[in-house]
């Protein structure tokens, strides 16, 4: 059953972004005005017109501007046989490939989001236990079923079968449609002590749906689900105690909520876990130390916004070793999943042969991608009108072929 955080990625990191108003080292990776730099990237003032690529119209909208130069990243120069773009000879068109290995998540385990290796089975233990058959055949999609074994239990209040009617109620399995209905369950089996139904009441309840609106309710069921080890109720209850408390007491009241959803596998709490460990004052050590592998575990969870950080702390040594080469796969990986700074980062990291070798094709297709979902950057612009035609051709021949990856 469905258990998704209440805030969304973009509120989340707005929330977040702002409890860290105070901190000048931390910056929201898809603000408009994060500092998410990487080694030769920098900021001219804008100047000329970008060419018409015969592809997709560039109006006079309001964009956001690129990401502003970090002046206390290391940057790394180009040796001297590093050739110029005019005179390269790269293959038009390498980059990127339709049928590209970079692939996003297909959903991972618990172990695997918390970084660690599978380890091996025990041997099966015969199960002792009461089996509930209604469960049993809502995971085998026998719905109808599942309904028919809890209805009379629900009635006779227990809270498991309870939540397991709402269910299915409210996402028509099995039954009619019925969010009224399904609203009346959760709230039953919410004051059962069923930390789901609780959550999923706090929601309605937030939201007004099929009951009055009532945020106070909502929020005291939502702690108290959070309280009972409900992991999206756990984020949701620290993301309310950061955008009730700015600054860093209100990131020190939510920080044990997110540590507490980020163990359960909740990727957006690890990535808030990743920040907070990184840029919160007084903090032991060994926690600090393990603001890199939180922020792993988020990236390889499938959340662009950690792998896009993930690229960026490798390429600069934030927290931890510099590895150009990783740090290169990782904005790869966020690139094709469609985050735009990522798109825009990657051409700098191709011109700049940070990680790879240099490539005036890949970063004018990055370039022309990430201009289209409206990123402006002027020093790219400045690199795309001094690249010979036939390589703006290749790009924008590539930058048509770009699908997201899904």
């Amino acid at each position: 059953m469905s258990s998704a955080p209440r805030f969304r990625h973009r509120s989340f990191l707005a929330v977040l972004a702002a409890g860290f108003a105070a901190f000048p080292l931390l910056a929201a990776a898809q603000s408009g005005n994060s500092d998410t730099s990487l080694p030769g990237v920098s900021q001219p003032a804008e100047k000329g017109a970008r060419p018409d690529d015969n592809a997709q119209s560039d109006d006079d909208t309001t964009v956001p501007a690129a990401p502003q130069h970090n002046d206390n990243v290391m940057t790394r120069p180009l040796g001297a046989d590093a050739g110029t773009f005019k005179t390269e000879k790269i293959q038009p068109g390498a980059e990127p490939k339709a049928d590209s290995d970079i692939k996003p998540s297909q959903g991972v385990g618990v172990f695997e989001r918390m970084g660690a290796n599978l380890p091996d089975l025990p041997p099966e233990k015969p199960f002792t236990g009461k089996v509930d058959d209604a469960y049993g055949a809502f995971q085998r999609g026998y719905y109808l079923t599942a309904f028919q074994k809890a209805l009379p239990r629900a009635q006779l209040g227990d809270p498991a079968a309870q939540t397991l009617i709402a269910e299915l109620m409210a996402q028509g399995l099995g039954v009619k449609r019925d969010t009224k209905d399904a609203a009346f369950w959760y709230s039953k089996a919410a004051e059962g002590g069923d930390p789901t139904a609780m959550f999923k009441y706090a929601l309605i309840l937030m939201e007004g749906r099929d009951v009055p609106r009532d945020q106070k309710k909502a929020d005291d069921w939502m702690k108290k689900a959070a309280d009972a080890g409900q992991p999206s109720a756990e984020f949701n209850v620290a993301q309310m105690l950061t955008a009730e408390n700015p600054g860093p007491k209100g990131l020190q009241m939510a920080l044990p909520y997110y540590e507490k959803s980020a163990e359960q596998g909740i990727a957006d709490a690890q990535y808030a876990v990743s920040q907070l460990y990184l840029n919160l004052p007084d903090l032991p050590p060994e926690k600090k130390a393990r603001a890199r592998e939180w922020l792993s575990r988020a990236a390889n969870a499938g959340f662009d916004t950690a792998q896009l950080d993930m690229g960026i702390w490798l390429i600069n040594g934030t927290g931890g070793a510099q590895d150009l080469e990783n740090g290169f796969n990782w904005m790869r990986v966020a690139a094709y999943r469609g985050n735009v700074v990522a798109q825009n980062k990657l051409a700098h990291l191709y011109i700049n042969a940070i990680g790879t070798k240099q490539d005036p094709v890949a970063a004018a297709t990055w370039y022309v991608i990430s201009r289209r979902a409206g990123l402006k950057d002027p020093e790219l612009e400045d690199f795309y009108q001094g690249i010979e035609d036939y390589q703006q051709k290749a790009a924008i021949d590539a930058a048509n072929k770009y699908r997201r990856a899904r």
